[in-house]
């Protein structure tokens, strides 16, 4: 169930990272059950457990986290919560550490659109600095690493900060309600019970 209703049209950021790695999860995995069975047979189905944890670690680490952007307002998908952001509630949007969303109920930041390392910010070029939405720029037009168009979560900033300036200069965005506005929070605790339990059928199956 989503933690904002949305409307209009919906952007879903997921960061190219992050599903190739849950490829690369689901491939391991796929391949350790064909060699098992290779060797085993039917019988090899009692030692998948740890091909499962696998597989089901790289759908919710990797491949589930999003950053979901509509007209009602930000919704950040993690790996055990939901987050349900309405425009009216959101005050500023940072990217030290990865896209956070500042809210008067808190701050909240999303697993999808973690901020780059010092890679990320040697490979950036000219570009990634200008056409940026104003909220962007700090004293002096300066940058925040993490802001820089060409990395994840300067991506998904730019995604949330094109929409948020888009509905403000339409006015459909009610100024001055931050603090009054409400933060939905969804524990997907059903995430967590399926993680223990191919955890500890992986411990057995290893012991």
């Amino acid at each position: 169930m989503s933690a904002l209703h949305h409307t209009g049209p919906v952007d879903v950021f997921k960061a190219r990272s992050n599903k190739i790695l849950a490829v690369v999860l689901w491939a391991l995995a796929a391949f350790g059950l064909v060699v098992t069975l290779a060797q085993s047979g039917i019988g090899g189905l009692r030692f998948v457990a740890p091909l499962a944890f696998m597989a089901f670690g790289g759908w919710a680490l990797f491949w589930r986290p999003a950053v979901v952007v509509s007209d009602a307002g930000v919704e950040l998908v993690n790996p055990l919560r939901q987050i349900g952001v309405p425009w009216e509630a959101l005050a500023f949007v940072d990217t030290k550490y990865a896209l956070t969303l500042i809210t008067g109920a808190g701050r909240y930041s999303a697993w999808a659109a973690p901020a780059p390392g010092v890679m990320g910010t040697r490979h950036a070029r000219p570009d990634n600095l200008i056409g940026l939405p104003a909220s962007s720029y700090g004293p002096g037009q300066s940058v925040r690493p993490g802001d820089l168009s060409h990395t994840v979560s300067g991506q998904a900033a730019l995604l949330v900060r094109r929409r948020w300036a888009d509905l403000v200069e339409r006015g459909l965005v009610e100024g001055g309600r931050v603090d009054e506005t409400s933060v939905t929070r969804r524990a997907t605790w059903w995430i967590l019970a399926v993680a223990v339990v191919l955890a500890g059928a992986t411990l057995a199956t290893l012991g």
